[in-house]
């Protein structure tokens, strides 16, 4: 069984260089932005170079707060964890969520019931539940619509779903955020908010 569904074990990663990118031009935030955004945004870049390996196996968790090694992982991982940081624990909130609207959640797994082991794990369920609590916005191929602590979510070119976070790290071109993710080599900051077909936007904080 695989943990994720569709966020099965990657084949499209970007590259094999340093986790985080050398002398990174980091744009600070908003003097107003929401200290839980700084806390999810911290949480998610302290990912990078530390989970350095892929595996969607299917893991029996702890509940709430339940996690595979944080050595390993998959790309909604990334996610579950950086919001941890900001005091939310979306193992907690999926699955409780999914069991008061079940039918509103995808059914391709098969699953007749929710699993508070694998839930959170899968970029569908995560973006059933960000567009349930109004945190959905317009998909845009602008990159100024994307700003630091939304989270993306991708079509890869395989048709597997991919899920990332945007950071406050501007691209090499200065004109776009780098992106926190994980899609096979662990958990890397990369330049590829439009290396494929972005299918959900949401900004939670």
């Amino acid at each position: 069984v695989l943990a994720a569904g569709s966020c099965q074990r990657q084949t499209e990663v970007v590259s094999r260089g340093p986790a985080v990118p050398p002398n990174p031009i980091v744009k600070p935030l908003p003097d107003n932005a929401s200290p839980q955004l700084k806390q999810m945004l911290d949480g998610a870049i302290a990912q990078a170079g530390v989970t350095t390996g892929y595996d969607p196996s299917y893991v029996a968790l702890d509940y709430p707060g339940g996690d595979v090694p944080e050595r390993t992982g998959v790309c909604s991982d990334v996610v579950v964890r950086a919001f941890r940081k900001a005091g939310i624990d979306l193992q907690k909130e999926v699955h409780e969520d999914m069991k008061a609207a079940r039918s509103e959640y995808p059914k391709k797994w098969g699953a007749i019931a929710p699993d508070r082991n694998i839930d959170h794990r899968r970029v569908l369920n995560l973006m059933t539940y960000f567009t349930r609590k109004g945190k959905s916005l317009p998909i845009s191929n602008s990159a100024t619509s994307y700003q630091p602590g939304d989270i993306v979510a991708w079509e890869l070119t395989s048709g597997i779903d991919h899920i990332g976070i945007v950071t406050n790290m501007l691209s090499d071109s200065e004109d776009r955020y780098l992106i926190v993710h994980n899609i096979g080599a662990g958990t890397r900051i990369e330049d590829v908010l439009f290396a494929w077909t972005i299918k959900g936007h949401y900004r939670f904080f």
